[in-house]
């Protein structure tokens, strides 16, 4: 049986491919922050399909709660890996219980150290998928319109240094999200992995909530046929909720993507398509040095192993105490 964790599979993008996965009757993981809502939406899913869904409560914003969520993972095979949770955090500049900004702690090193924990669990063939987006690329409309995506500097991004404007935080962190996507690659066909890694961009999908933290005139004309008419108009990637789901879902168990691992993808109008990813996350010596410094970041051990998955003897404790560091999960 078919056994894939999504994180983010309880809204948007996420729920229109864990909605496929539960109509082909594979055995779902979600995981998220927000567990009331995930059960929700896993209770539905079991309801329509009868499929096996179940809920793994994950902050990617706390290295603490992935951790505890890597612990607490009881299959033995994972056949994908959806990296797909994340945000645009608008207003003042936050940072994570761990003390690093909010927008590359959840979108970038709660991914990165969640993939490194589980690579041992991935099965023979299996993928591992990053949702990325098309404002990773400044040569686009895509990064264009958020703001061009900045040195993909782990260090300077997780503390801010350079004061990033909300767009520059966000398109930078999905350019960090592509070069993750492609290093495992390399690293895996040295071992002789058969294990794929690929980088997704689901395209401009406004439905999902993405600008929820904007002024409501905004988010409400950001969804209109006129704003859709002038984003195709001025060359901005377009898709919608459906399609990108069902886009998502077919790179993680499609057999014509079993090849595709160190590619990137792209959604638009109805089409999904093997494009160029941004100049600069083909550059292994910035990859090696993000890579590197990452995992310095989230304190994983030099050689990356299983050993990491134990908790140092000075913080063992119960998940009470992840709670109280990394704040209440979200409902």
């Amino acid at each position: 049986m078919t056994t894939i964790l999504i994180t983010g599979g309880h809204s948007g993008i996420g729920l229109a491919a864990a909605t496929e996965f539960a109509a082909r009757k594979v055995d779902l993981i979600l995981a998220g922050r927000s567990p009331d809502r995930m059960q929700a939406v896993a209770d539905e899913l079991r309801a329509a399909h009868g499929a096996s869904v179940t809920t793994l409560a994950s902050d990617l914003s706390c290295l603490a709660s992935v951790r505890a969520a890597a612990r607490q993972l009881s299959v033995t095979k994972l056949d994908a890996l959806l990296c797909n949770a994340g945000g645009r955090f608008d207003g003042d500049v936050t940072f994570s219980p761990d003390g690093y900004e909010t927008t590359f702690a959840t979108n970038c090193l709660g991914h990165f150290l969640l993939v490194e924990l589980l690579l041992p669990h991935l099965a023979e063939n299996g993928r591992v998928v990053y949702t990325a987006s098309g404002t990773h690329d400044p040569d686009t409309m895509d990064g264009r319109m958020v703001g061009a995506s900045a040195e993909p500097d782990a260090v300077a991004l997780a503390t801010n240094d350079k004061a990033l404007s909300a767009g520059k935080r966000y398109s930078t962190s999905k350019l960090c999200t592509v070069m993750y996507a492609y290093e495992p690659h390399r690293r895996l066909r040295r071992a002789g992995s058969t294990v794929s890694s690929i980088a997704y961009d689901p395209g401009s999908v406004p439905e999902t909530g993405f600008l929820r933290g904007m002024p409501r005139p905004v988010q409400i004309f950001s969804t209109s046929r006129a704003m859709k008419w002038v984003s195709r108009r001025i060359g901005i990637t377009v898709s919608d909720v459906a399609f990108s789901g069902a886009s998502l879902a077919t790179l993680a168990t499609g057999p014509d993507y079993a090849a595709a691992s160190d590619k990137y993808f792209q959604a638009q109008e109805g089409n999904l398509s093997a494009v160029r990813s941004a100049k600069l996350s083909y550059d292994e010596r910035r990859t090696a040095k993000l890579r590197d410094d990452s995992r310095r970041l989230v304190h994983l051990t030099p050689d990356g192993e299983p050993a990491q998955l134990r908790w140092p003897p000075a913080v063992s404790r119960p998940d009470p105490w992840i709670l109280s560091v990394c704040g209440s999960l979200a409902s």
